[in-house]
């Protein structure tokens, strides 16, 4: 065999290895990524068995899809309640939890989303439960912040970002309720980090002295 020829074999060969290397070090990048960045809707709290008849207040509905047993200082529920990165519907919708300001604007959009029958009657009876889907610490609605039809009551942006948010995940998700109310509440607490994180720690029976650290509001009223 000419020098040429073997040549070109050991060149075919090296270029054959190469590409094996690359295929192997993209699949072990992927495989990291899946174990770094879990399904942020699937950590934590198990929400298969919410019972909602039992849920009266916010503070109930926060005990009820978040882990307030281990909090005990409001760092803990910080850790616990406020979300960071980006939800696995962040993508398609275009918001980011780092972004609440952003966030916002895009969810308020949301509201006016048309629903199904059978969407709507899941939404109406989902949103009109006293679970927390309110603008509740900035314009007093408390823990329902709709009429009997679904409708906001309240003329902020928080009240019907939430609304929207709570359509959204109906239309297009397979969550079950109590995973789009933890939803709900994690962006509320983004929104009202002060009030929520002091309701968690209340709610767990924790230090609050360190909340003066945290921001009263994200967007206006």
């Amino acid at each position: 065999m000419k020098l040429k020829d073997k040549l070109s074999i050991v060149n075919i060969a090296l270029l054959v290895l190469v590409v094996l290397l690359m295929v192997f070090n993209q699949y072990t990048l992927l495989r990291i990524r899946a174990i770094a960045m879990p399904n942020m809707h699937k950590e934590g709290k198990k929400l298969s068995n919410v019972d909602f008849s039992s849920i009266k207040s916010t503070g109930h509905a926060v005990a009820a899809v978040f882990e307030v047993e281990s909090i005990k200082t409001a760092q803990d529920a910080v850790d616990v309640m406020v979300p960071t990165g980006m939800p696995e519907y962040g993508q398609e919708l275009g918001v980011n939890y780092d972004d609440p300001t952003r966030g916002l604007s895009v969810l308020l959009k949301l509201y006016n989303l048309e629903l199904t029958k059978e969407e709507n009657e899941r939404y109406v009876n989902l949103v009109t439960k006293p679970i927390g889907i309110s603008c509740e610490f900035c314009c007093g609605v408390q823990a329902i912040g709709v009429d009997r039809n679904g409708k906001t009551i309240c003329g902020c942006q928080h009240n019907p970002a939430l609304l929207g948010l709570t359509k959204w995940l109906i239309k297009n998700t397979d969550y079950n309720d109590a995973e789009i109310l933890r939803e709900a509440l994690r962006w509320k607490t983004l929104f009202f980090p002060k009030d929520m994180v002091n309701l968690a720690v209340t709610v767990a029976g924790g230090d609050t002295s360190a909340l003066e650290n945290l921001p009263g509001m994200v967007g206006g009223c």
